[in-house]
């Protein structure tokens, strides 16, 4: 019997000891499980809150970076005072976490400008950064390979964005300088364990930082390890693998940030995530032994068992703390609402919002927490979020220290994948005044523009990309008799037609050329302007295309500026400048002119030439005695009469005073030289009616033949005067041609009888 029953309490203890066995064999994989599914959730709730830490650390110097590009692309600001130029680039940036520096590169990469003090001089055109944007290849932010400070001696990671010049063309790149220092301490408060930490990869699998590890890794190259190559092609993940750096096979959950090529990489080593599993293992095991061996044991292995549990409970708890540290730290009001529009969750930023820590706002309602007023505003977008459909709006709040804020708020709904049922929403509020204040300022340089062009002398002209008048100042509008209602979305070759001088349209226009070419036309004259009514302008032509940060074309402007009395004043100029202003005969510059290219045509051709010069006898008489006016008259009237004796091809020139020349190209011989010479008489025959007077008047002349006498102008205008003083004192009133430097000058046209009395007279 005693057997019988021994045999039971052994079948007994060996059930038993099966039963703890087959229990104590479940219960480890189930905390095996556990182990597993803790670390993968942690992991991955880590990887995306630092994702969007660093996102929005990224997204606050991208914004910083921004600001200094748009404002280097407006005219003037590099021409400010220095100091005034380092606060209105620089001053934002000093709030931007981890920046350690912000310089400008002009287009040889040297620095031009930069935030830190002292200015100091370096040239950073071998870096990724700046051959990317430089040339174009990139657009956007660019985030560089880390790079030792040649300064600080400190890992840094850039980011840059190019900007443009006046002429649209890249001019340089703006550079920001985060210390990889700022993403350790980042990374400080988290504990995953012996070889476990966080790696940052830009996309191209070059480390960027690994926490808590040594720099040594900073800036490696892992692209072609199989742990990297998965990290790199999927979005987001887990897995387990081998790590090529150090051999250790780890947990890894990852995620790429949004916008930017870097991944955030949480690898846990799978020793660090079963120690404590493989540790219960063999406490379990021994347990269970001793279980199987007496019952007393399975008192001591539930307790044991509860003691796992409340550890495991433990380290959620601390998760739990890394998470709401980091939650804590982001920039914006996170909160989470249930379906009763109760408060479960919201970080530390209530107390600079609503003056409450936030578990004094845990279970209130969202009308408690707000207050009626703002509840009202707020209460169609909760509603409509509760509904399954995302909010996005802004509002203006005012904050527990009267502050008013503006404010970009988002509600998430917190929908269950299974079933599509709405248990929540996640509420999201930025602070978004700084933005506010920067649009503000935008409005009023916009509105300074627009009366600066009210305000210029020049007509200005804009366009869409499309061609169609979108703006007119009122010069402009005066020159094309447009009224700027009226002339919006017209084609500009309709509002302001342009024609040549010849009076062709011109094809194409500037701005066309500006529009298709996408680049500045101008200025250039030459162009006419059409009123409606008719009228013509000549303009001074420009136009420019807009091209906006996106290096997109918007449109275009085209500048005209009024030069018809500019114009009018420069042909009167020219004209005075070779013409006699009393008989508008060609003067001795332009006469000059002339008889060097006749000279030239008849060395070519082999002809003749004559130069002639003629002084009137007895006009300082009639001068001194009827006064100047008659005698200017007289010597209008003398120089239309000779004009009209001269052929096309000759040149008549007052010389100056009572001093005319005239040049005779193609005078062959001496048979047309006595011809001239007595139509050249004949102009004083007749005598001259002014103002009720009858006056005579006499002349003498000389002339100068080429090339018997002469090769040059020079030799020809002092030989034909040699002659006409000749003429003088033989008794006046005749033509004399110069016979050389000894003979006496021959006479061309003797005296007559009747020309002797009016020299006589005269």
């Amino acid at each position: 019997m005693r057997h019988f029953f021994s045999q039971r309490l052994i079948w007994l203890a060996l059930l038993l000891s099966l039963g703890i066995g087959a229990l104590v064999a479940r219960t480890l994989w189930t905390m095996r499980q556990d182990e597993w599914n803790f670390a993968a959730r942690t992991n991955s709730n880590l990887a995306n809150a630092l994702s969007q830490s660093l996102g929005s650390t990224f997204n606050t110097m991208d914004i910083a970076l921004l600001d200094v590009v748009s404002k280097l692309e407006q005219p003037g600001v590099m021409a400010l005072p220095p100091q005034m130029r380092r606060s209105v680039l620089f001053d934002p940036l000093m709030r931007a976490a981890g920046t350690i520096n912000v310089n400008i590169l002009n287009r040889q990469g040297d620095i031009v400008l930069g935030s830190g003090s002292p200015q100091r001089t370096a040239n950073y055109a071998d870096r990724d950064y700046f051959k990317a944007l430089i040339t174009g290849e990139h657009s956007g932010v660019f985030i560089g390979e880390p790079v030792l400070g040649r300064v600080t001696h400190t890992w840094l990671l850039p980011v840059a964005r190019s900007y443009r010049g006046a002429d649209g063309q890249v001019a340089g790149v703006v550079v920001g300088s985060l210390r990889l220092s700022y993403l350790n301490d980042l990374f400080k408060p988290l504990d995953l364990g012996p070889d476990s930490g966080v790696t940052l990869f830009l996309r191209e699998g070059i480390v960027v930082s690994r926490y808590p590890y040594r720099d040594d890794d900073v800036g490696k190259s892992l692209a072609g390890a199989p742990t990297v190559l998965r990290i790199m092609t999927e979005r987001a993940g887990q897995f387990v693998g081998v790590a090529a750096l150090d051999g250790v096979e780890r947990f890894y959950s990852f995620r790429h940030l949004d916008n930017y090529p870097l991944v955030v990489n949480v690898a846990q080593s799978t020793d660090a995530i079963l120690a404590h599993w493989r540790s219960n293992v063999v406490q379990l095991g021994l347990f269970a032994l001793v279980l199987m061996a007496s019952c007393v044991g399975l008192a001591i292995l539930f307790t044991r068992e509860l003691a796992q549990r409340q550890q495991v409970a433990s380290r959620l708890q601390e998760a739990q703390h890394y998470l709401r540290t980091i939650l804590d730290n982001l920039p914006s009001t996170i909160s989470y609402w249930d379906k009763a529009q109760r408060n479960r969750f919201i970080n530390r930023t209530s107390l600079d919002l609503y003056g409450r820590p936030p578990g004094d706002l845990e279970g209130q309602t969202a009308a408690e927490v707000l207050g009626p007023e703002d509840y009202a505003v707020v209460k169609p977008y909760v509603l409509q979020a509760l509904q399954g459909r995302p909010q996005l709006f802004e509002r203006t709040v005012t904050d527990a220290s009267g502050a008013v804020r503006h404010t970009h708020i988002s509600y998430t709904p917190d929908r269950d994948e299974a079933t599509g049922e709405v248990h929540g929403i996640f509420a999201q509020m930025t602070d978004i005044t700084e933005r506010k204040r920067m649009e503000e300022e935008l409005f009023r340089e916009k509105e300074r523009m627009r009366l600066t062009l009210q305000s210029i002398g020049d007509a200005v002209i804009c366009t869409d990309a499309e061609g169609r008048v979108t703006y007119i100042n009122p010069v402009a509008q005066h020159m094309t008799g447009w009224q700027a209602f009226d002339a919006a979305g017209h084609d500009v070759d309709e509002v302001a037609p342009l024609y040549l001088q010849s009076g062709a349209r011109a094809q194409p226009s500037p701005l066309r050329q500006a529009l298709e070419q996408q680049a500045t036309f101008g200025p250039t004259r030459g162009v006419v302007l059409r009123r409606k009514d008719g009228q013509r302008f000549e303009v001074e032509e420009s136009a420019s295309p807009i091209i906006d940060r996106h290096h997109q074309l918007t449109g275009a402007v085209m500048v005209l500026h009024d030069v018809t009395e500019t114009m009018a004043m420069a042909e009167r100029m020219a004209h005075l400048a070779q013409y006699d202003p009393l008989t508008d005969l060609p003067n001795r510059v332009l006469l000059q002119d002339r008889a060097r290219h006749a000279l030239a045509q008849a060395r070519r051709d082999g002809k003749g030439l004559a130069v002639m010069y003629l002084d009137l006898d007895g006009f300082k008489q009639i001068n001194d005695t009827h006064g100047h006016d008659v005698g200017d008259q007289l010597l209008v009237e003398f120089a239309r009469r000779l004009l009209g004796a001269m052929r096309e091809s000759d040149t008549v020139c007052r010389q100056g005073g009572d001093e005319f020349v005239v040049l005779l190209p193609g005078l062959a011989g001496d048979e047309q030289a006595r011809v001239v010479a007595h139509k050249v008489l004949e102009v004083c025959q007749a005598p001259f009616a002014l103002e009720g007077l009858t006056l005579r008047v006499g002349m003498s002349a000389g002339l100068a033949l080429y090339p018997q006498h002469g090769s040059s102008y020079d030799d020809l205008s002092r030989c034909a005067d040699a002659a006409m003083y000749a003429a003088k004192r033989s008794g006046r009133m005749q033509v004399r041609r110069y016979a050389g430097p000894t003979a006496e000058p021959e006479i061309l046209a003797p005296l007559q009888a009747h020309d002797t009395a009016a020299a006589r007279e005269g």
